[in-house]
């Protein structure tokens, strides 16, 4: 139905779960994909499993690495023309027990380093759009940034989560606006119960390393029981099934589509 053949996506947490699906999606539809991770284990996993893309381990999070991403990206493949927001992680705690740092944390890695990866990138997305349009063509781009149910409806534990996901459907939209003359879609997707390490039964060993940080991770096993059941689909998603809609704005098919959220929760809704 559309090929994505000579486009240049970026993708952030590439390496393992959804933002490795999408990864590899966008390469099978023909782009050639940037991967980027924090982790540089997974990320030459997902380097080696995905033909012609190229990699870039690095921390999102420190204020000189998106400019950094992005140039590489533009001068190692030759341009910019799909940047997928991906990278993030949670480290939730009711709000009398969460500390500046883990509120901070969540902040950046979910609203500020996208805004820095965006803001990276605008030089290269004007200057190609005049170009094109200097030789009477128009080229559409497309940016997608991730947020999550808990964005758009809060999540109990999850003041600072919730607040970087709500944070980056500002960012989305304001961004619709100053970029459709560049011929650029920004638009987002927010996920549900998807099935990653981050919804894994909660024990004492379901913990990430971030950082050189340990934070627990996972969800109860009856809280998770109860989740489901609640889904009208009656199960989590896959991480392919959660690729698949940042596929569709990646797509020509979203060509007359910016400024929106589509969530992808299988029905669920608070």
């Amino acid at each position: 139905m559309f090929s994505l053949k000579s486009k240049i996506a970026l993708v952030t947490g590439a390496g393992r779960g959804i933002g490795r699906a999408i990864a590899e999606q966008l390469a099978a539809a023909g782009a050639t994909v940037m991967l980027n991770d924090l982790d540089a284990g997974p990320l030459e996993e997902a380097w080696q499993a995905i033909a012609g893309a190229a990699r870039c381990a690095g921390d999102l999070t420190d204020p000189a690495f998106p400019q950094q991403l992005v140039d590489r990206t533009v001068g190692e493949l030759g341009g910019l023309d799909i940047i997928v927001n991906n990278a993030g992680y949670t480290w939730d705690n009711v709000i009398q027990k969460t500390t500046d740092e883990q509120f901070q944390a969540m902040l950046d890695i979910h609203a500020v380093a996208p805004f820095r990866v965006l803001r990276a990138a605008a030089p290269h997305l004007r200057d190609a759009a005049k170009r094109e349009a200097a030789q009477g063509m128009r080229v559409q781009r497309k940016v997608v940034n991730i947020t999550s149910i808990s964005g758009t409806g809060g999540g109990v534990g999850q003041a600072g989560y919730s607040s970087g996901k709500a944070a980056v459907i500002g960012l989305t939209r304001t961004l619709a606006k100053e970029w459709g003359r560049y011929h650029v879609n920004v638009n987002a997707v927010g996920f549900g119960l998807i099935g990653t390490r981050l919804i894994q039964p909660l024990t004492e060993e379901s913990k990430i390393e971030v950082k050189g940080r340990e934070i627990r991770v996972g969800v109860q096993s009856a809280v998770l029981d109860k989740v489901i059941a609640a889904s009208p689909l009656g199960r989590a998603g896959t991480v392919e099934e959660a690729a698949g809609a940042v596929l569709f704005f990646c797509s020509p098919l979203s060509d007359f589509v910016t400024g929106e959220v589509l969530m992808c929760t299988g029905g669920m809704s608070f």
